[in-house]
């Protein structure tokens, strides 16, 4: 893969065939936002795989979306299974209500009835519980691994930390492939380091197959020689280093934000979150988003791909849900 970067610069810079689901139409009560959204993750997907065809595409919630109906009753959506190498769950076991609470068996069935066509698809399944309580972080690896997930028990839901306890399964194997991975660590903020060294350092420490992080620290980018030092587990062997990118909402102190629209915002900018404060939901149909997360030469999607990642981990996918309300 490392071979073919250079080799591939010029695709990378084409640009992506336009969509006619970004003209803009003011009747969007007429939009289907769960096709919205697959066709968004689709476009990203096919960018980044013309590029690197080993890149990994892992949308987080929103798994309704696997089927064409939005019903576990539904037919696979087979285009979307296709695009994605994996599918990220938060709160399965734990963390649905409250924090080291169990989730509902109710809510834990409606998931698993979806995860699991994602998973007879071929896609690994990335579990999150938020837990902390040792019995509950030991019951969450082991359902979870019972199940044919990858497990991640985080302590913290802002995700600054790495677990004490040692990651499930580990092993010196030279991951290559998401399906390879046996585990994988959570960690996209990181306030609690104070240079990318001292990150660099912490996540080389660890065995995890797997790092999912943010592009930057302190608004620095990493570079590619430093998502190769991360590559490094402990133990001699090599993890894949996945990016965090949310395609659902518009994050104030993200780069491409300008001091203009905390005055003056888009109209394709909707809705303040009211638990992330600075975080906007957005019209992800919106040409002008699309072109800020991947279609631009400068987008988004592009500087992951320069910076060196193995792929990226596509964060609130289940923004159909909103606009659907």
């Amino acid at each position: 893969m490392r071979a073919l970067f250079f080799l591939a610069m010029m695709a990378l810079f084409t640009g992506c065939d336009s969509n006619d689901s970004d003209s803009e139409s003011n009747n969007n009560e007429n939009r289907d936002y769960k096709q919205d959204m697959r066709d968004l993750v689709i476009g990203i997907s096919q960018k980044a795989k013309s590029f690197s065809p080993g890149f990994v595409v892992i949308p987080q919630n929103g798994i309704e979306l696997v089927t064409a109906t939005g019903d576990a009753s539904g037919s696979p959506a087979t285009e979307y299974l296709d695009a994605i190498d994996g599918n990220g769950q938060e709160d399965f076991l734990y963390g649905y209500d409250n924090d080291d609470e169990t989730t509902p068996a109710s809510v834990t069935s409606y998931l698993k009835s979806f995860l699991d066509i994602s998973k007879n698809a071929g896609n690994a399944i990335l579990a999150i519980d938020y837990c902390f309580t040792p019995s509950k972080v030991s019951h969450s690896y082991d359902a979870n691994n019972a199940f044919g997930y990858l497990p991640f028990a985080a302590p913290e839901r802002s995700l600054n930390v790495i677990p004490a306890s040692a990651p499930v399964n580990v092993n010196a194997d030279n991951i290559t492939a998401l399906s390879q991975a046996k585990n994988f660590l959570y960690l996209i903020n990181p306030e609690n380091f104070n240079s990318k060294t001292a990150f660099i350092n912490a996540v080389t420490s660890t065995n995890y197959d797997a790092v999912i992080m943010d592009l930057f620290l302190n608004d620095e980018a990493f570079t590619a020689a430093e998502i190769s030092q991360l590559r490094n587990k402990a133990n001699g062997g090599k993890r894949l280093v996945i990016c965090y990118m949310s395609i659902g909402e518009a994050e104030d102190y993200r780069y491409y934000w300008q001091a203009s629209w905390n005055s003056n915002k888009h109209d394709w900018i909707a809705a303040e979150n009211p638990d992330w404060p600075g975080n906007y939901k957005v019209k992800y149909w919106n040409a002008d988003w699309q072109g800020i997360i991947y279609r631009n030469n400068d987008s988004y999607l592009n500087k992951i791909i320069l910076a060196g990642f193995d792929g990226a981990y596509l964060d609130i996918i289940d923004a159909f849900e909103y606009f659907e309300r």
